[in-house]
């Protein structure tokens, strides 16, 4: 038999290098208690209408900065390290319902008043069950490439183990180097935050979830989002192809679909500009 390349469970690290970067970034912690569980945020203030922001699948917090800072005109951007990213507890489920339920508790103790919620991958198929759940009022949604795997659709594009490889090599020490080989086209900053803060991912909340993207549907889902809901996605994305955006909506005819160019998957980090323009055209008609 084989051995599995990964034998045991990475633990989680977050070097002094990596803390430091908070000290650039025009924002404030705080922290939630969704449960036994502390989530960490970041509170970017500000009069606007809040704006949280669900990254992700091994994206924390902080990875983020580089969008949401171009968007402080128009929002409050609160940004959450999701359950086993940056500096929020691991542990529990993670399954679609408990993502869900941590974002609720987000809304409800930071006394946020009908945010809108912005997810991009993982984060973005959390924003849909928190809307579809309407268990707490929202003013919109921004779904950023949610991923239409699942049962029936054929398996995520990227396997679990080309997400632990790099998790190995972040827990080992990285650079922007080496994370440049998986992610040429991004921005060098990005690619320093990558190799500082891969490594507080916590190996379980990336396997349970990437086990959740080919057995949790997005379509069980999407056709309950209510309006205003806008599904933006790459032209060039393997996760949300032609096919996806076409039957997104159709299952829900009240969406608006907003194809970036020349994006992937990634699609601040392949097109930033495009990408930005894109989401701010999605959310000023949620503010008004």
């Amino acid at each position: 038999m084989t051995p599995h390349p990964h034998p045991s469970p990475a633990a989680r690290r977050l070097p002094q290098s990596a803390l430091a970067d908070l000290a650039d970034v025009p924002a404030t912690s705080r922290w939630v208690r969704s449960g036994a569980t502390r989530l960490h945020v970041l509170d970017y203030g500000g009069t606007g209408v809040p704006l949280l922001v669900l990254p992700g699948i091994t994206s924390p917090a902080i990875t983020m900065d580089f969008v949401v800072r171009e968007l402080t005109d128009l929002v409050r951007p609160v940004v959450v390290d999701v359950r086993g990213r940056g500096l929020s507890d691991g542990g529990g489920d993670y399954g679609l319902e408990e993502y869900a339920e941590d974002t609720e508790a987000v809304v409800t103790r930071l006394g946020l008043d009908r945010p809108v919620l912005f997810g991009h991958s993982m984060g973005a198929r959390i924003a849909a069950v928190t809307a579809a759940r309407n268990k707490v009022p929202l003013r919109g949604t921004v779904l950023g490439d949610p991923p239409m795997s699942g049962p029936g659709r054929g398996p995520y594009p990227t396997p679990v183990d080309a997400f632990l490889d790099q998790l190995a090599q972040a827990v080992r020490g990285t650079t922007a180097a080496e994370v440049a080989r998986a992610w040429p086209r991004w921005p060098h900053r990005e690619l320093e935050l990558r190799a500082r803060w891969l490594a507080s991912c916590d190996e379980e909340a990336i396997t349970a979830t990437h086990r959740g993207f080919e057995s949790e549907d997005f379509f069980d889902w999407w056709p309950s989002v209510p309006g205003p809901t806008v599904l933006l996605y790459g032209a060039d994305s393997p996760v949300v192809t032609e096919t996806g955006a076409a039957e997104a909506a159709r299952r829900n005819p009240t969406a608006s679909l907003s194809r970036i160019p020349d994006a992937g998957h990634m699609l601040f980090w392949d097109n930033p500009p495009a990408a930005l323009a894109s989401l701010r055209e999605a959310l000023r008609p949620m503010l008004a």
